[in-house]
C-alpha cells in the first residue's frame, strides 16, 4: 500500500489489532444466524509526510451505511462543546445572518442546530442517511452525500459558498484525504475559516489510547502531517487549540491559501515544536506501541477473569466504537462481560460487531445490580459516573481498561 497523501510506499508498522468487523457494523438477532465479514486492523506509517493510516481492505460505504448506528446527541458533554463552539465562532468571525455555516459530517444536526437557533445560516453535509434523517427533524437542511471536490465546486456553482466550515472528527475518517481537503478550500469564501477537530496522534501514542483505532479511522493525525496535507491542498493552518474531548484532541485553523485575513498565530509553530521534540517525524517514535498495547488488553482479560472467579457480576456502559476495537482485540465475549447498555435507540436491542455481546436499555443495571460495570467510552467517564450514579447505593465500582486499567 502507498500513502493517501504523498503516494510513498509504507514502511514502517506502527500496530496490529487482528481482525475485527466494522466498528458500528451493529447485528440484529437476525444477523447471528449469519456470518460476519472481518477486515485486518493494521496501521502504519508513512516516513515521506508522516501521515499514520490503516491499511485499505473494503470501500467506505461498507463502513459508512444507510443504518449508521452513531448519533452525536446522546453524549450531553458533547452537545455542550458543540454549543460552546458555536458561540465562540459567532464572536470571533462576526458570523450574523448573512453567513453561513457549512458542516461537513453534520450526523444528527448535534451542531448545526445551535448555528440555526444563533439565527445565522447552516447546512449540513451527512452521507449517512439514519443520522441524516435525524438532522432533518430538527429542521436542518442536509445535503446527502460523501464530500469532496464534486460536491464542493456545486455547491460553489450554487452560489453556497462559506463564511464557516465546520469538520469535527471526519477528517481521519476520509480514504481520499486529498480530495477531501482540497473541497474545502474551494468551498470556502475568500476570507471564509474552515476549522477541523481530530484526536490528537500525541495524544493517543503517549497514552496508549489504541481503541481510537478502527476501520472506519483511515487517518492518525499530528499537526505536522495535517500542515503539509493542507499545504499541498490550498489551504494554510493559521491557529491550533488543544482540547480535552476524546482523550486529547487537536482544533485546526485553516484559511484559503490564495487569500485569507488572519495571521498565523504563535500557537502553530509552538504545537509543530513540541511535536518535533517528541519525535513525531521519526521512526522511534511509534515504536514500541504494539508491546504495550498487548500490555493493556492482557491486563483487561486478567482482571475480567478474576472477577469471574470471584463471582463478581460485570456489566459494560456505551455501545461505542472503541469499545469495539477493545473487545475484539481481547476477544472478550459473553462469558465475561455478558452485556453492554447504551441510551441509544438505534443500538439498544441488537448486538456488538464481532463480540455478539447484546445491546440493553440502562433499565437493566437497575435491574441487575452489577457489581463492575466497564466504562467502554472512557473518554467520557465522568459524565457516565454522574449519569449512573445511582448505582453507587449498591456499592457498584466503575472501570476503565484505557488509557490504563483503572478501578474508579
Amino acid at each position: 500500500m502507498k500513502c493517501r497523501h504523498c503516494h510513498a510506499p509504507l514502511d514502517t508498522s506502527f500496530v496490529d489489532l487482528g481482525t475485527s468487523p466494522p466498528s458500528n457494523s451493529y447485528l440484529t438477532i437476525a444477523d447471528l444466524d449469519r456470518p460476519e465479514r472481518y477486515y485486518p486492523l493494521r496501521v502504519a506509517v508513512c516516513s515521506t509526510c508522516w501521515l499514520v493510516q490503516t491499511e485499505d481492505f473494503t470501500d467506505r460505504e461498507e463502513f459508512f451505511s444507510d443504518d449508521y448506528a452513531y448519533f452525536s446527541s446522546f453524549s450531553t458533554s458533547w452537545l455542550d462543546h458543540s454549543q460552546r463552539y458555536v458561540e465562540a465562532m459567532q464572536r470571533r468571525f462576526a458570523l450574523d445572518d448573512a453567513s453561513l455555516v457549512i458542516e461537513v459530517a453534520a450526523n444528527d444536526g448535534y451542531l448545526l442546530q445551535y448555528v440555526k437557533a444563533a439565527g445565522i445560516g447552516a447546512l449540513g453535509i451527512e452521507p449517512t442517511h439514519s443520522t441524516a434523517v435525524a438532522a432533518r427533524d430538527k429542521g436542518i437542511e442536509i445535503v446527502e452525500e460523501f464530500f469532496g471536490i464534486a460536491l464542493a465546486d456545486r455547491l460553489v456553482g450554487e452560489g453556497r459558498s462559506a463564511d464557516l466550515t465546520a469538520a469535527n472528527n471526519v477528517l481521519a475518517h476520509v480514504p481520499d484525504i486529498n480530495d477531501f481537503v482540497a473541497g474545502f478550500a474551494r468551498l470556502l469564501k475568500p476570507a471564509g475559516v474552515a476549522t477541523f477537530e481530530f484526536p490528537h496522534l500525541l495524544e493517543m501514542v503517549e497514552h496508549g489510547q489504541f481503541d481510537t483505532i478502527y476501520h472506519e479511522h483511515y487517518s492518525y493525525l499530528s499537526l505536522t502531517a495535517v500542515e503539509r496535507i493542507f499545504a499541498a491542498n490550498g489551504l494554510s493552518v493559521f491557529d491550533v487549540e488543544t482540547l480535552p474531548t476524546h482523550g486529547g484532541s487537536l482544533r485546526i485553523y485553516a484559511q484559503r491559501a490564495d487569500g485569507g485575513l488572519h495571521p498565523r498565530t504563535d500557537a502553530v509553530d509552538a504545537m509543530l515544536a513540541r511535536e518535533a521534540a517528541r519525535g513525531v517525524a521519526g521512526a522511534d517514535f511509534y515504536a514500541g506501541f504494539q508491546a504495550r498495547v498487548d500490555r493493556l488488553k492482557d491486563a483487561f482479560v486478567d482482571f475480567l477473569i478474576d472477577a469471574k472467579r470471584d463471582g463478581k457480576r460485570v456489566a459494560a456502559y456505551g455501545a461505542a466504537a472503541k469499545g469495539n476495537t477493545l473487545l475484539n482485540f481481547a476477544g472478550i465475549r459473553r462469558d465475561l462481560l455478558p452485556w453492554v447498555v447504551d441510551r441509544n435507540p438505534a443500538k439498544a436491542g441488537k448486538f456488538m460487531p464481532g463480540s455478539r455481546i447484546p445491546i440493553v436499555t440502562e433499565d437493566h443495571i437497575r435491574e441487575a445490580r452489577p457489581d463492575l460495570i466497564v466504562i467502554l467510552p472512557w473518554n467520557i467517564k465522568d459524565e457516565v459516573i454522574a449519569q449512573l450514579d445511582y448505582a453507587r447505593e449498591w456499592g457498584v465500582q466503575f472501570v476503565t481498561a484505557i488509557p490504563e486499567l483503572r478501578v474508579l
